[in-house]
């Protein structure tokens, strides 16, 4: 068999016996347990048989139980939501806390690596931009547009990709060498995005990558930091105590970065927030 451990799981159902589908059932409850039981723990938590595990696991096509958990463990590392629920028989009380100290270290740990000298030079590179591009997937598509809005009201041409009812090719002919493009690169991200920032990289515009991918074993930076070669590199911390990844100091940095982007840029930043304020009083939409 072949595919993830999971689809090899659901192939071999209509097949197994009804110990091995006690089995494959507890472990479709909650696939990312499997990652960290021994096989006789796994065996105690579906009450079947060490035996049973053993067989089980070579019927998915795997020679060992061991094989079958490194397989578990990558897609728990991919970051999919359903591998990292687990049977934890924690409190509510206890699990709130857990997210707040875990979101609190998440903030801390970026910016001990990532520094106002490094916000600073972005934030003035965006106020000389001739525009501004922000380019989110999924979760990051709602921090793109977070900080799109919020630089959006110190300079006018902010833009955010990809634009409902267009490719992205039809954006990306438009980036110049004297454009900021902002990239959020967050845990899952989609297939296209190393080809879009190697597209990007052919723009010569500038570019800042907002990520929380680390290096892995053997290889110095992930792909997409290779394809975008980015002048930034902001580094953010996800961890989190429950399936959800924690992105407190995604927030935290978008914040961060848009105050900056307005402080720096003096009185024509203040005069941009005037106008502003004058129509929404003149149109009394607030």
């Amino acid at each position: 068999m072949t595919g993830s451990y999971i689809a090899r799981i659901r192939g071999a159902l209509p097949t197994l016996h009804p110990s091995e589908r006690r089995l494959a059932d507890t472990i479709l409850s909650f696939p990312g347990e499997i990652a960290s039981y021994s096989a006789t723990e796994l065996a105690q938590l579906a009450n079947v048989s060490n035996a049973t595990v053993t067989r089980f696991v070579r019927r998915l096509g795997y020679e060992n139980f061991d094989q079958a958990r490194q397989a578990a463990r990558a897609n728990q590392q991919t970051g999919a939501a359903v591998f990292r629920v687990s049977a934890s028989d924690q409190g509510p009380d206890a699990a709130l806390m857990a997210q707040i100290t875990q979101g609190r270290q998440n903030v801390e740990n970026s910016f001990a690596a990532i520094s106002l000298a490094e916000i600073d030079d972005l934030a003035d590179a965006i106020l000389h931009a001739d525009r501004v591009w922000i380019i989110g997937f999924r979760t990051a598509r709602a921090f793109a547009a977070y900080l799109g809005a919020q630089i959006g009201q110190t300079i006018p041409n902010v833009t955010e990709l990809p634009i409902a009812g267009q490719t992205l090719a039809e954006s990306l002919t438009s980036i110049r060498t004297g454009d900021v493009v902002i990239v959020f690169a967050l845990r899952r991200t989609v297939r296209q995005l190393p080809a879009v920032c190697r597209e990007l990289r052919n723009t010569s515009a500038r570019a800042a990558l907002i990520s929380d991918v680390l290096p892995q074993t053997g290889r110095d930076v992930p792909s997409i930091e290779t394809e975008l070669s980015p002048k930034w590199r902001l580094r953010v911390q996800t961890a989190a105590p429950g399936p959800l990844f924690n992105h407190a100091a995604v927030l935290t940095l978008c914040h961060i970065l848009a105050t900056r982007v307005l402080e720096r840029s003096g009185s024509a930043g203040r005069k941009r927030l005037l106008a502003i304020e004058a129509l929404h009083d003149s149109m009394d939409e607030i």
